[in-house]
């Protein structure tokens, strides 16, 4: 059992932790809309050759919306769980197991395209054909594991923000757009609701923040 000052410096880091993964996205988000905005609907091709050519800035991108986002988490679903557990400890062993194989995805994309956009910018110099192959590939694993389907993402935020609405222990407009959020990001599933991937994402980033200035907040009334 976590003494009162360790729940503090967990609270603490795990807001802190919330608040620089909505940043990640907000930037990663902003790189789509100007620097990234010419190939983000290219074809297979073309986007190659971006790779090739703006190597370090894919290499940025990558690294804020699953490295650094995925690391973030952890203290983040951690306090979370510290804080909520007391009121539904059974739907918060659930809720953190989801927000952990959630990490888990998430870094794990991430090092697959991180490691592997070197990879593709020598084969580009060598052999276009093959490394539009290549990246189609390494893209459907990625995609597979973090990038398309939100489904352990989307059960985090709704079983933590439904544990935290039936306590009361986060506000309770925060909770029900986790509610919202999360039921969006598991009905991306179902292809035909692909899109509702876009309602997760950039709810997810008002989720993170909420939760961030509320544990930042328990924090200092404790």
């Amino acid at each position: 059992m976590l003494t009162t000052r360790s729940l503090n410096s967990l609270t603490l880091i795990g807001g802190i932790a919330a608040l620089i993964n909505a940043f990640a996205y907000i930037v990663g988000i902003g790189l789509v809309f100007t620097y990234l905005s010419p190939v983000m609907n290219a074809e297979t091709e073309e986007y190659v050759k971006f790779i090739a050519d703006h190597q370090t800035l894919m290499f940025v991108w990558h690294l804020l919306i699953y490295l650094i986002a995925g690391v973030t988490m952890v203290p983040l679903a951690l306090a979370l769980h510290e804080r909520l557990k007391h009121g539904s400890p059974a739907g918060m062993m659930i809720a953190t197991s989801f927000g952990l194989i959630w990490v888990v995805t998430v870094i794990s994309s991430g090092m697959i395209i991180v490691n592997d956009l070197g990879v593709i910018a020598d084969l580009y110099s060598e052999d276009p054909t093959r490394a539009s192959t290549v990246w189609l590939s390494l893209s459907a694993v990625e995609e597979g594991l973090g990038g398309a389907i939100e489904l352990p993402g989307g059960l985090w935020i709704l079983l933590v923000s439904g544990a935290a609405l039936r306590s009361d222990a986060l506000p309770k407009t925060l909770n029900i757009i986790g509610i919202i959020i999360g039921t969006a990001g598991i009905l991306t599933v179902v292809p035909a609701l692909y899109s509702a991937g876009y309602v997760f994402g950039l709810g997810a980033i008002a989720w993170f923040i909420g939760a961030g200035i509320a544990l930042l907040r328990s924090r200092s009334i404790n």
